[in-house]
């Protein structure tokens, strides 16, 4: 197999990904691989949310261009990052096993949700934790926090907040799980699509290529997060979308989780749903995702979108 060279944002998160994946390649393949670092522009722009300049798909765009020129063969993406349809010429080809994918709750002083006082001020950058958060303690104050894993925590740490909730898998793929204080159970916080999965994107030309990173996928984590994108790209999910969806295997039965706040008014209800089945491909996983965003449907989730 020739050189290949894996295009990755540069955040300290992201060359972690990218150093895991390249030690599978070579242990795996025995692949000789490089590591080509790019700062896209998701993350240049730290002072407005993801929701009002451009959304997730600002964090792979760049990579997509080192690929697209041929400067590098394979992007690795926190799979949360990855837009549910990838434009034209690039291919989703594989999945790794899921780290931890619950949020996890960070701070100083405070070891969960519940001790906080009234009225105490949470950090995040994600609309879909914002409603779920509103749901649990209507009486918190909640504001934006953007920017890498460590400068999250620094601001944490230098008292800008009394709380801040971040991706568990994160925290501990850098060693810092210490800094969990707790984390959400899965049907109180419910993940979003792909969270705490590592996704591998070609181009859909490089067929040896392909063929070799498949050998790489988790089966029950494509899978699992087959049905839950499918909820997303059938309610045309996006960062301006509260969605959360997550699909664990509990018995050989996948469980998926749904839920759908309104963009606008954080306080209004969530809508909910859970639907469950035995898919053995990937269609059959996308339809149990099919069947959740109209189990959110027939609970007025399109009232919801008219304004994401």
């Amino acid at each position: 197999m020739e050189k290949i060279v894996i295009a990755t944002r540069e955040s300290r998160l992201a060359l972690w990904q990218a150093e895991h994946v390249k030690a599978l390649l070579e242990q795996r393949l025995g692949a000789t691989v490089e590591l080509l670092g790019m700062t896209t522009r998701g993350d240049q722009i730290l002072d407005r949310t993801l929701s009002k300049v451009g959304g997730k798909g600002l964090f792979v765009k760049e990579l997509e261009t080192a690929l697209e020129e041929d400067r590098a063969q394979l992007a690795v993406h926190s799979l949360k990052d990855v837009p549910m349809d990838l434009p034209e010429g690039f291919a989703l080809v594989a999945i790794l096993e899921r780290e931890d994918p619950r949020d996890a709750f960070v701070s100083g002083k405070y070891a969960n949700l519940a001790e906080l006082p009234p009225g105490a001020l949470v950090g995040t950058s994600s609309l879909r934790r914002v409603v779920q958060l509103k749901n649990l303690r209507p009486d918190l104050r909640i504001e934006p926090l953007r920017g890498n894993l460590d400068t999250r925590l620094r601001k944490l740490d230098e008292g800008g907040y009394d709380a801040i909730v971040l991706a568990a898998a994160g925290l501990k793929r850098l060693g810092l799980g210490e800094r969990i204080r707790s984390c959400f159970a899965l049907d109180e916080m419910i993940p979003c699509a792909g969270q705490g999965a590592l996704g591998l994107e070609v181009r859909a030309d490089a067929t040896a290529l392909t063929q070799a990173l498949s050998t790489l996928t988790d089966a029950p984590t494509w899978l699992a997060t087959q049905a839950e994108r499918a909820v997303s790209r059938s309610l045309g999910g996006s960062c301006s979308m509260p969605l959360a969806a997550h699909a664990r295997w509990q018995d050989g039965v996948l469980v998926l989780d749904v839920a759908l706040g309104h963009p606008e008014q954080p306080e209004r209800p969530l809508l909910k749903a859970r639907v469950q089945g035995q898919p053995a491909d990937e269609g059959r996983a996308r339809a149990l995702g099919l069947q959740a965003a109209e189990a959110l449907r027939v609970q007025g989730a399109e009232d919801y979108l008219r304004c994401a």
